[in-house]
């Protein structure tokens, strides 16, 4: 039951390989649970009331609203799925009331940092160096999750049309522009690429690779990514996904349609973009403070 699940999850729902951990991580924490508190009670029997005396264990713990949302949202892609394949009759996390989250603002890099180091700071010349700064390029220029960028194939580029093709969430794909600037530095990485794959006799069909001819990993880009972020920036968020913030709330405090980022971020509904028009909104609040006259 619980090997069809993941199953689904890779093959079915195309989810990565980081969100299918998670999901893993969720179900298992849930199993341990009910192995301490509910000895004798299988997946297949449990009730609302087991579901909201895990939340409550959870609550207690000191975990958050957003991690508890989390979970509980794995879990009812779980009941789901069983729901689905008529293993159980009903979804026992129907009946539960999620906690609120808090409205954080997306976390964002300032175009002034981000400036400073893309065009001010010196990478090298090395493989591992042009690979980086292209790296973060690419997330900042595109918008790209870690997953797609980490999946992304040489096929995937279009040097001609100037265009990347990102394959996303659920198995849908949309296509990037690329500019002329990223096209020169993917062409600088593509060459050291081939001298790598020439050395190491190695074959990769995907775009990142290591200096070994070995595909790139989450981990990798990760760490790549807080790396460079902690030479030119305080805030406390320096993972790929704030590059992705920060693409987004570029185009918007620089006038693009929010529909039109919608479809560069692949999101699947529009109250998933509009979380960026709060850090908009605050800008303009911030620029009007700093630049009217009466608004002292």
């Amino acid at each position: 039951m619980i090997k069809d699940f993941f199953t689904y999850l890779e093959l079915e729902k195309w989810y990565s390989k980081h969100t299918i951990t998670a999901y893993r991580n969720d179900l298992e924490q849930f199993i341990a649970f009910l192995s301490l508190q509910y000895e004798g009670v299988s997946l297949e029997k449990v009730t609302h009331h087991q579901i909201r005396s895990w939340m409550v264990d959870m609550t207690e713990k000191g975990m958050s609203n957003r991690t508890i949302r989390r979970k509980i949202a794995s879990l009812n892609t779980f009941y789901k799925f069983l729901e689905r394949k008529k293993t159980i009759l009903k979804n026992p996390v129907a009946k539960i009331i999620i906690p609120k989250m808090s409205t954080d603002l997306p976390s964002f890099i300032r175009d002034n940092e981000l400036d400073m180091l893309l065009n001010n700071m010196d990478f090298g010349n090395s493989f591992e160096a042009v690979r980086n700064k292209l790296i973060i390029e690419m997330l900042y220029a595109t918008g790209v999750r870690r997953s797609e960028l980490v999946n992304l194939e040489l096929k995937d580029i279009n040097m001609n049309d100037l265009s990347l093709k990102v394959f996303g969430k659920g198995k849908k794909y949309r296509v990037l522009p690329i500019s002329l600037h990223l096209r020169d530095l993917l062409n600088e990485y593509l060459s050291l690429r081939e001298t790598i794959l020439e050395e190491t006799k190695k074959i990769a069909a995907q775009l990142f690779i290591t200096s070994k001819g070995n595909p790139v990993y989450p981990e990798l880009i990760y760490r790549v990514v807080k790396s460079y972020l902690s030479l030119v920036t305080s805030n406390h968020k320096k993972n790929p996904h704030v590059l992705r913030h920060s693409f987004a709330t570029g185009l918007l405090n620089n006038g693009a349609d929010i529909i039109v980022i919608k479809e560069l971020l692949g999101h699947s509904s529009l109250s998933a973009t509009q979380v960026y028009t709060h850090n908009t909104n605050e800008n303009l609040k911030s620029i009007y403070k700093r630049a009217h006259p009466r608004a002292k």
